[in-house]
């Protein structure tokens, strides 16, 4: 059995010389290589931006949505939106893990979620089963395969898997809001209402703690609502985050003019960049966790407006995310309840 890239680059077609999440088309041949696992996958979560995009491209017809799904994978051997550039995670159990991965824990038969991108995973679909158009999930017939750089969470067993598979899929989010957020400080959440958003708002919450501040910008009046409900922020507000002044008065006001030291967008629409960067004061800090993100507009925007702001990438992986995450939905019944309406039942 021949040994492959930890990276993955023996399986790149296209262009040659990339590494797998940015090329066009990789490999998806399911016989693996000595450091490679397959997995028998079940189900596919979508990344939001990703399927928002498909289902508007779509006109929301599961049908049309189902052929745009396959014919991604048929021409990409992966499931990575040409538009937005992302992908998502995936569920399923292992079926044959190559001699030279080192984790000698994993057994055949273990179900595991992947914490890297479907973007960069080779991925094979036989058949799609179903499609929940308002959660992301897609079950399917097929296999993938992961690299030995791949990282990758055997599912607990006090959670169901589609519930386990929903958290995991934006457990960076909440991970990184653990680590930037610190007691006393203003911190808004754009994007409050969605899985990754809920997740942070609780973890942002946890983190400022009494004298903190934690302000949250929903567009809809729905999760707005759900979010006072659920003791989420101290202030809630209904805003569209496309229109960065309104915002940011918005902001202003409440904070009496000291603005935010964090600001974490969890949109899944574009033209959000200069709403969450405004909101921020000097020196603060803007997480772009939203794959919705032109990174030119954030930059030249940030720069348009005269203000020093720290940027980061949403990166999906932080380490420790996995466990703090499956543990938020441990520590708080509310959002395990609302999540499992949601993820569990698909």
């Amino acid at each position: 059995m021949e040994k492959g890239c930890p990276f993955g680059t023996h399986r790149v077609i296209d262009p040659k010389g990339s590494l797998p999440q940015g090329a066009k088309k990789i490999d998806n041949t399911m016989s693996i290589f000595s450091n490679e696992i397959l997995i028998d996958v079940s189900t596919l979560n979508i990344d939001s931006a990703s399927f928002t995009q498909i289902k508007q491209a779509c006109g929301n017809d599961p049908e049309k949505v189902r052929q745009m799904i396959l014919d991604i994978v048929h021409e990409r051997g992966k499931m990575q939106n040409p538009v937005t550039g992302s992908g998502g995670m995936l569920i399923g159990k292992v079926r044959s893990i190559g001699k030279d991965i080192k984790d000698k824990t994993l057994k055949e038969g273990d179900s595991i979620a992947t914490l890297v991108s479907l973007s960069l995973t080779p991925l094979k679909i036989d058949e799609i089963l179903s499609i929940n158009m308002e959660n992301d999930q897609v079950d399917i017939k097929g296999s993938a395969i992961l690299f030995e750089s791949g990282i990758y969470a055997v599912l607990p067993h006090d959670l169901p898997q589609k519930l386990a598979l929903a958290v995991l899929d934006v457990a960076g989010a909440p991970a990184q809001v653990d680590k930037l957020v610190k007691p006393g400080m203003n911190v808004c959440i754009i994007g409050g209402g969605g899985k990754s958003g809920v997740l942070c708002s609780y973890q942002a919450m946890k983190n400022a703690g009494s004298k903190g501040k934690v302000i949250v910008i929903e567009y809809s009046e729905q999760n707005a609502k759900k979010i006072k409900e659920m003791n989420l922020a101290t202030d809630v507000i209904i805003a569209d985050a496309t229109k960065p002044i309104d915002v940011y008065q918005k902001i202003y006001d409440l904070t009496e003019g000291q603005l935010c030291d964090v600001t974490i967008n969890n949109v899944n629409v574009p033209g959000t960049e200069m709403a969450s960067i405004l909101s921020t004061k000097e020196d603060g800090i803007v997480y772009f966790f939203s794959m919705a993100t032109s990174f030119t507009k954030a930059a030249l925007g940030a720069e348009g407006v005269g203000k020093d702001v720290n940027m980061m990438i949403g990166n999906g992986y932080t380490k420790g995310h996995a466990q703090l995450s499956l543990n938020i939905l441990r520590e708080s019944p509310q959002i395990r309840s609302l999540f499992e309406k949601i993820y569990a039942g698909s």
